[in-house]
């Protein structure tokens, strides 16, 4: 099968990137053709270059011609787009649809039905574009504080809603868990062409069930940003008798860099091998995010190590982690009660290492590269015969 990869890469690559690369790989690695058709936001840098940016984020027509281009020569069996913000703009699907090339999204976060991108907002969760219109968002600025990018943005959410974009242009969605799912189909989505396929990983440890482990640790890895939770991580740890590392970057460096609390240790930046020894030799690893997270990787990759987590209770974490079996759930943004969890995975070592073999078990049956590829594959077949269907109506 020749099979299109179409990504916008971002300024700093994260966790969808991952995916991105790791899927393309999956591919290949069956046998099949994969071209990679990707841009990146580096030279968005000056005033001009942000402002026809953000004037082509409903539609960019330059970037419709060179799509359709590149689908007249390549003539692909089936194009999978990942993000296509700012500068493809939804102008791909448009162009897929032309040339009756099938086409499937994957929805790594809820950007087009809220220019929050994570239905959030002031620190808390907001749904109202879900089943409402999104024009709030304008005023508020939500797009990194720009008047501009929040009205382009909201433009192209509202302008795609009223033309039926998601409805008429896209054979098939992948949404990462069942609770993404619902969230569109609650915004209007077609949940018949919607498809649960989670993240996966490449295992480490040649299947084996057991991973060892010298633990002695807690370990928080991600961005390090308001909505991950860093101020409630912080203020918990100044409760327990336990040592937390954290690995990561962001906005709240220096909150971190600079934080006093007894057993906490910033590592900063680590590459990839690193982290995931990290993670492997972790008692548990703690994501203590305020917002509604996608499938972050580092919950795949502690599956993968045999580490269990600690996670909020709310939205997609809840569904990954199962309470007692692979990991804890805390009440979202309360301290006192990431603490007494926390305390409760260090009195219990063994019950905490029930959890972490439960966990390689489940991501033995879930998050394997083989079971992901037979999921990819079957979502493939079914937005062909999509197309096919549509063609001959």
């Amino acid at each position: 099968m020749k099979i299109i990869v179409a990504h916008n890469y971002y300024k700093v690559g994260g966790g969808e990137d991952s995916v991105v690369k790791n899927e393309a790989k999956l591919l290949a690695d069956y046998g099949n053709f994969v071209k990679e058709y990707s841009i990146k936001n580096d030279n968005i840098n000056s005033f001009v270059s942000k402002f026809f940016t953000a004037v082509g984020v409903p539609f960019s027509y330059k970037q419709y011609k060179n799509i359709l281009k590149m689908l007249t020569e390549e003539c692909p069996d089936i194009v999978h787009v990942h993000n296509y913000f700012p500068l493809f703009s939804p102008s791909i699907f448009f162009a897929c649809k032309k040339l009756s090339v099938p086409v499937v999204h994957t929805l790594h976060n809820y950007r087009a039905v809220c220019p929050t991108a994570i239905l959030m907002h002031n620190g808390e969760i907001n749904e109202r574009s879900v089943k409402g219109a999104s024009w709030w968002t304008v005023s508020k600025k939500v797009y990194r504080n720009s008047l501009i990018g929040s009205l382009s943005l909201t433009v192209m959410v509202e302008i795609h809603k009223w033309l039926g974009t998601w409805r008429r242009k896209i054979d098939c969605y992948i949404s990462l868990t069942e609770f993404s799912k619902e969230k569109y189909i609650s915004a209007g989505w077609p949940e018949c062409k919607i498809f649960v396929k989670p993240n996966f990983i490449e295992d480490g440890f040649g299947g084996n069930t057991k991973v060892q482990k010298s633990g002695g640790y807690a370990l928080f890895v991600g961005r390090l940003s308001e909505e991950k939770g860093l101020a409630v991580l912080l203020s918990a740890w100044s409760g327990v008798a336990s040592q937390l590392k954290i690995i990561g970057d962001g906005p709240l460096r220096d909150l971190v860099e600079s934080d006093g609390t007894c057993g906490v240790e910033y590592l900063g930046l680590k590459d990839k091998p690193q982290v995931l020894d990290l993670i492997q030799n972790a008692d548990f690893i703690v994501m203590p995010s305020t917002c509604y997270e996608g499938f972050p990787m580092v919950l795949v990759e502690a599956f993968s190590c045999g580490t269990p987590a600690l996670v909020s209770k709310l939205g997609s974490m809840e569904e990954i982690v199962t309470h007692g079996v692979t990991g804890l759930y805390f009440e979202a943004g309360n301290p006192k009660d990431l603490a007494e969890k926390v305390q409760w995975m260090v009195d219990n070592p063994d019950k905490a290492r029930e959890m972490g073999r439960n966990a390689r078990n489940e991501y033995l049956q879930k998050y394997t590269p083989e079971r992901n590829y037979e999921m990819l594959m079957d979502i493939y077949q079914q937005a062909i015969d999509e197309a096919k269907k549509r063609k001959q109506a």
